[in-house]
């Protein structure tokens, strides 16, 4: 088997050119891959409008091919969908283009697994982290660099994980971006060019949400002009499972063995951070996160979710913090009516499980909101992955509601399920830049029950 697989790629080799090789300017990026199919994401040069992708699995002689459609110019992303998988299979595959069919690239992904009804759930683990910045100095704020130490993604590349949750932030448009839809596209092609991005978008499915420097301005919401052209843009960017309903939003939904994971969108519906959390002396109704369309959808995907027996956890994944009650910056208690709202559905309907992952902050922590009629909710928040530190201020220093440490560096989550079907456990490791574990996080399934 190893053999056949090394003379597959040596043979691909042999068609490999100086100009093949610029052909793909981003990626390889394998998005959400399931049971039967899989998406990859590539960005090409702006002349090429023709390639092709080859696959077959690696116990298979057998080579598929699909071809793949583009439209040139600049920006020239596509999405491949690859179908007819089979499960709980490991699939390689080359990229072509040009009348020679010219070797441009490879990779490998592994499609998930049915174990419902045959075997306990396998244990797997995903990584998460916000904030990304990568220096463009000539459209920079002046002064000191923002973006940091881009090695941290070599480190994540190593890791055998199944997939990545960026949890917004992932680009910071710039003054000269986002008055544009060009300037929109403009900024996450650049970043995507990145060479240490490269073998880390190739090792693992991708998965991505937005704040608020990837969807528009500063502390930008459901004002901001150019929120279509945005999601465009990140519709571009990105191979989610889904973008919202009847054109509005970008959150979505997948299931990995036991985890449902509900990826929420914190900028479409977003009332302004400066309205008044309170109109005298009661919550203001007018201000939202999330909307009546996306807090619908939850509560019903939440309810879905709850009716499958095999799921032991429903991760909940938005770019603002949820159960921050002291700071001053996005949080959604800042949203009170919203945030009340949901939280009385999760507890009157018993949803089992809830973990909320954000990212934002420019430093990583634990939250827990103790709650008295129901188990204890717990919010991970994961940041930076590149961008500058910050950190936290006035009563937040003190936090009574952390987990253990603020963690003002950056880092990465590793997160893990694990353990007996019974005994399933929901671990966090944060990271740091040389390898090192700034803290250790975990939770059972069993902690996380009403009944």
């Amino acid at each position: 088997m190893i053999r056949s697989i090394t003379v597959f790629f040596s043979l691909a080799f042999l068609c490999l050119s100086a100009v093949a090789q610029k052909a793909i300017v981003a990626g390889p990026m394998p998005g959400h891959v399931e049971l039967r199919t899989a998406k990859i994401w590539l960005q090409f040069r702006d002349n090429i409008k023709e390639a092709a992708i080859h696959y077959r699995s690696k116990a298979a002689s057998k080579l598929l091919t699909k071809k793949i459609q583009l439209e040139g110019g600049e920006f020239n992303t596509a999405e491949v969908t690859i179908t007819g998988l089979e499960p709980s299979t490991d699939y390689i595959y080359y990229i072509t283009a040009g009348a020679g069919k010219n070797y441009l690239d490879s990779g490998a992904f592994s499609t998930q697994t049915i174990w419902q009804f045959r075997n306990p759930p396998p244990d797997f683990s995903f990584l998460a982290g916000s904030c990304t910045y990568f220096n463009e100095m000539q459209y920079d704020r002046p002064g000191a660099p923002y973006g940091q130490d881009s090695t941290i993604f070599n480190m994540m590349a190593k890791e055998k994980s199944a997939f990545m949750l960026w949890l917004g932030d992932n680009w910071y448009t710039r003054y000269p971006d986002f008055h544009s839809e060009w300037g929109l596209n403009y900024r996450p092609s650049r970043d995507r060019q990145m060479p240490v991005l490269q073998k880390f978008l190739k090792s693992m499915s991708h998965y991505g949400i937005w704040d608020d420097h990837d969807y528009g301005p500063n502390d930008a919401d459901k004002s901001y002009v150019l929120k279509e052209a945005s999601r465009r843009t990140f519709m571009k960017f990105w191979a989610n499972p889904g973008y919202g309903f009847n054109g509005q939003g970008i959150y979505t939904m997948f299931n990995y063995n036991d985890a449902d994971f509900f990826l929420l969108d914190d900028r479409w519906w977003r009332s302004s951070d400066r309205m008044k959390d309170s109109v005298n002396g009661q919550p203001n109704p007018e201000k939202t996160m999330f909307g009546k369309d996306q807090v619908d959808w939850l509560k019903n995907a939440l309810l879905f979710s709850k009716a499958n027996n095999f799921t032991k956890f429903r991760v909940i994944v938005t770019g603002s913090q949820v159960l921050n009650q002291l700071t001053r910056f996005d949080s959604f208690n800042h949203f009170p009516v919203e945030y009340e709202e949901l939280m009385r559905f999760i507890e009157d309907n018993k949803i089992n499980g809830v973990v909320f992952i954000t990212g934002d902050r420019h430093h990583s922590e634990v939250l827990r909101l103790d709650r008295k009629n129901a188990y204890t909710l717990y919010d991970v928040t994961v940041s930076p992955l590149t961008s500058r530190v910050a950190k936290t201020q006035g009563a937040e220093v003190n936090n009574p509601d952390r987990v253990g440490p603020e963690m003002a560096e950056q880092n990465y989550g590793r997160f893990s399920v694990s353990g007996e079907a019974n005994e399933r456990r929901l671990t966090v490791e944060f990271i740091g830049l040389k390898g090192d574990v700034l803290f250790t996080w975990s939770v059972k399934a069993s902690e996380l029950m009403n009944e």
